[in-house]
């Protein structure tokens, strides 16, 4: 029995379970916003797990799950949590802790365990992890001071700044409009780094399978071209055999069964390494490029 945890609508989540269905694999999803009337009942008895999940409007046992996908967004900013009585507050917190803590020490091969994740709440530790497995890693400066971030850009030149933690952030250039904000660091620090021109490339790792993607964008940040009037351009790519298991190396290294990785191809040849993604949206890139993504997690999810 596979176990699919989060909202049931949202469209990598979505993909995921098409996917085991056409696939004929027993499946049940366990919906993040129905955690008042989906009661979960895990007891732990040395390496053993005992207990039962109510998914789907039936109870799994525990022993059954031999894989799980999850991608669980903050309780907190749940519709069912906000502007909820202290009572019902209490219930969630409670109620996705027991789930984590289940997903942490489950059997089987998991996708991912929060355990596997920590590294991205700190992209400037996790660009030493990146840097140690051979990826070439921008110059990166993390300062509260408007004076260090100036004095940066002016001996880089181009500098694009982003947040430090595992929030998303819309990457921008730090240009001279930005500079007049830099006072408001001193209350928030952040990530600064030497602009590297080139393409942009997307790896998923799956279990050690690789699907890479080039953008071609005249945007910073492709993944918000539309937005700013701007295109991306997104098409399957071959990546060379050394980087595909360099990529899989590294979400092995960093016990991630499915990642993805943040890369760009200079003019000069060279790779960039950005970050690891431990929960990534493939379904943007499945949707425009057709690499069956999707199908490869529930192929996976199989394995132990």
């Amino acid at each position: 029995m596979i176990v699919v945890c989060g909202i049931a609508s949202e469209r990598p989540i979505a993909l995921v379970t098409d996917a085991l269905r056409r696939r004929g694999l027993p499946h049940a999803v366990l919906h993040q916003r129905r955690f008042t009337d989906t009661p979960i009942d895990i007891r732990v008895d040395g390496t053993d797990v005992r207990g039962h999940l109510r998914c789907d409007g039936r109870t799994v046992p525990c022993s059954d799950v031999t894989g799980i996908y999850t991608r669980l967004m903050d309780w907190r900013l749940l519709p069912e949590a906000r502007g909820a009585g202290e009572e019902t507050l209490r219930h969630c917190q409670a109620w996705h802790e027991a789930l984590g803590t289940w997903i942490e020490i489950a059997p089987g091969r998991v996708m991912n365990r929060a355990s596997a994740t920590a590294t991205n709440r700190s992209k400037p530790y996790q660009a030493q992890l990146i840097r140690s497995a051979g990826f070439r890693v921008p110059e990166t400066l993390v300062t509260d001071d408007p004076d260090l971030a100036l004095a940066f850009r002016d001996r880089h030149g181009r500098v694009v700044y982003k947040s430090i933690s595992a929030v998303r952030s819309i990457v921008r250039l730090l240009d001279n409009e930005a500079a007049a904000r830099l006072p408001q660091i001193r209350s928030c620090p952040v990530q600064f780094q030497r602009y590297v021109p080139g393409v942009n490339v997307r790896v998923h790792v799956v279990a050690g399978e690789v699907f890479a993607t080039r953008i071609e964008t005249d945007q910073v940040d492709y993944r918000y071209a539309g937005r700013y009037g701007g295109r991306a351009d997104l098409t399957p790519w071959t990546p060379p055999r050394e980087l595909a298991l360099r990529c899989a190396d590294l979400a092995t290294g960093l016990g991630l069964a499915l990642a993805g990785i943040d890369l760009v191809l200079t003019d000069e040849g060279e790779f960039f390494c950005f970050e690891v993604n431990p929960s990534p949206a493939y379904s943007f890139y499945e949707d425009h490029t057709a690499q069956p993504i999707s199908d490869a997690i529930a192929r996976a999810l199989l394995g132990r």
